[in-house]
């Protein structure tokens, strides 16, 4: 069991840090890039962009790291004496709460208002203004919280090659 544990934090950790990655690029970049161009290019790009993420290569990533989480954090009362086990349950609950929760709670929503409006439209404009600014804060909670998921399956990675 402790084979099958290893494993699947690995999995865990490289998961929530592929997902911390397109986070971070979307908080350091691509947000600021798409409020730089003019608004409906900008509501139009971001559209296209909310249905392309909708891709096997995304959704295994996003949603298997999820799975992973939890069922590391499910098992992790069980194994609560096993080296490093404290680490995978806050790694999985970072990573479901910090990065899938807030993505079903916050961004999707958003998402699918922007999905909505005509790029052309001032109903449009008046709401990629708004959601810029909030999309983007919440973007930042899911990038922190995913890289915190990683940095806490590494360490408990480590604990258990320790022993």
């Amino acid at each position: 069991m402790n084979g099958v544990i290893f494993i699947l934090t690995f999995a865990a950790a490289i998961g929530s840090a592929i997902v911390a990655g397109i986070f971070f690029a979307f908080s350091t970049f691509v947000m600021t890039a798409l409020g730089r161009i003019p608004v409906p290019a900008g509501i139009a790009a971001m559209q296209s962009i909310n249905r392309a993420v909708l891709n096997r290569a995304f959704l295994t990533a996003f949603l298997g790291t999820a799975g992973i989480s939890l069922v590391l954090a499910a098992m992790a009362p069980f194994r609560w004496s096993a080296s490093g086990t404290p680490l995978v349950l806050a790694g999985g609950l970072l990573y479901l709460c910090g990065s899938l929760l807030v993505t079903i709670r916050s961004n999707v929503p958003m998402n699918d208002a922007l999905a909505r409006v005509t790029p052309e439209s001032t109903e449009g404009a008046e709401l990629w203004a708004r959601y810029l600014v909030k999309w983007t804060a919440w973007n930042h909670v899911r990038t922190a919280g995913s890289l915190a998921a990683s940095a806490a399956f590494i360490a408990a990675l480590c604990r258990q090659a320790a022993g």
